[in-house]
């Protein structure tokens, strides 16, 4: 059994085994972009645990008893199967992969204890024709070995969230056939982070990057806690169409004396100062165009600076995902009858024909 695959080993073939999100990195990291470090605790891995501890026929016995629509019976079968996910003890050969591979990636590093992303990486999430980002659990900032194990068998326990069971019960996904890896990844020391689109998600305008970020980790936005900065820039110039500082009140950012991530309030000085320099809104956008043309549609990507490096070097991408929204529908608004390449290729005309 492949119990480990490093990011760098891994491709869209490995989904199988490391989930869409970690599969997704792998690919990333084939393409040149600047991807985080780390490694995958595989989907055999987990069958392993599953099978071993003798949880496995428990947890689909009690999937098999739900009712659609009982919520009540959702939550307690959600509770009862994280419980004895979280309960059994993890065998000792794929505990000794995870020790010695998080190992190998302090010492790659350079640092003891390294503080990583513990991040659920699903075998059914990040399609394309689905959405299940935000319904398995991510760790950020986990130091030393016996917390990443932890955190590891937690996000097992997370493929059994009430969400998790109820989308995949409501959306045809047969439990026993989506599996769950674990991604272990070097953290970003975030000045400020982010999301990104290779279109525009509040009307699909396909010759846009919309780029949204905050000081601190990337939390904020992607959880919606914060009014962001935004930014739109027009692919085919590269120029910045619009630019909205918002007022950033909080910022996600990891508190050493508690040992976790915490929400706290931006200095006054900086809620109104913009998070990116134009020279980063550049990049980010070029990098974004680079991650579109290698998986050849629209994309939802997580990004983040780190504080301890200069440019380009500090711009880091965390996640690279299909756009799900306005990939499925029909190009009404924006393009009519016309492609997305038709749309920017007159867009590009009409400027060349002005700057003549």
């Amino acid at each position: 059994m492949d119990y480990i695959l490093n990011f760098s080993d891994a491709d869209k073939n490995s989904l199988p085994l490391v989930g869409g999100k970690n599969a997704s990195l792998g690919e990333m990291i084939k393409a040149s972009i600047h991807v985080p470090p780390g490694f995958a605790v595989t989907t055999d891995s987990y069958l392993n645990f599953i099978t071993e501890t003798g949880v496995k026929d428990k947890i689909y016995d009690i999937l098999s008893h739900l009712q659609p629509d009982d919520v009540d019976a959702l939550n307690k079968a959600s509770a009862e199967i994280q419980g004895l996910i979280n309960n059994a003890s993890m065998n000792s050969e794929v505990q000794s992969a995870i020790e010695r591979s998080y190992s190998q990636l302090c010492e790659k590093c350079a640092i003891k204890d390294l503080p990583v992303a513990v991040r659920s990486s699903a075998t059914a999430e990040d399609l394309p024709t689905a959405s299940f980002a935000g319904q398995q659990d991510t760790y950020l900032w986990v130091e030393g070995t016996k917390k990443v194990i932890d955190s590891v068998q937690r996000c097992w326990a997370s493929l059994f969230t009430p969400r998790a069971i109820d989308y995949r019960n409501k959306n045809g996904f047969p439990h026993e056939k989506v599996l769950i890896s674990v991604g272990i990844q070097k953290m970003v020391n975030s000045r400020a982070a982010g999301v990104m689109f290779t279109l525009n998600p509040t009307n699909g305008d396909p010759s846009k990057v919309v780029i949204e970020g905050n000081w601190g980790l990337g939390e904020t936005v992607v959880g919606g806690t914060v009014n962001p900065d935004k930014f739109v820039v027009d692919k085919v110039v590269m120029e910045t169409n619009e630019k909205t500082i918002s007022a950033k009140h909080i910022k996600c950012v990891y508190d050493p004396d508690k040992g976790e991530v915490v929400n706290i309030d931006v200095e006054q000085d900086m809620q109104s100062k913009c998070c990116l320099d134009d020279r980063e809104i550049k990049e980010l956008a070029k990098i974004a165009k680079e991650i579109e043309r290698h998986y050849g549609r629209a994309m939802d990507i997580e990004w983040a600076i780190d504080k301890d490096l200069s440019f380009p070097q500090h711009l880091f991408i965390v996640q690279a995902r299909p756009e799900t929204i306005w990939s499925q529908r029909k190009k009404e608004s924006v393009l009519g009858k016309k492609s997305g390449y038709q749309l920017l290729m007159e867009q590009a005309m009409k400027r060349i024909k002005i700057a003549g």
